[in-house]
């Protein structure tokens, strides 16, 4: 059965490879490999969204932050 590298939890070297060449690139840079690096996602949200976020945050009993690292783990 053929692996997707979006959901697999160990992508190898050149998995993205056919995606980073649709890509703008001035959205890619690329990086020496670093066993230890991290990827921190910025996520901007205004008005109903933020309102929605709130409240949805206070009946988890969680902050914001916590709810969107849920909800990314899930999707």
């Amino acid at each position: 059965m053929p692996v997707d590298p979006w959901t697999d939890s160990d992508p190898q070297p050149g998995d993205f490879d056919a995606d980073l060449l649709h890509a703008e690139p001035r959205y890619v840079e690329a990086h020496a490999a670093n066993p230890n690096a991290k990827l921190t996602i910025v996520v901007g949200i205004e008005d109903e969204d933020a309102k929605r976020l709130q409240r949805l945050a206070a009946e988890r009993h969680q902050r914001p932050g916590e709810v969107i690292s849920s909800l990314l783990r899930s999707a």
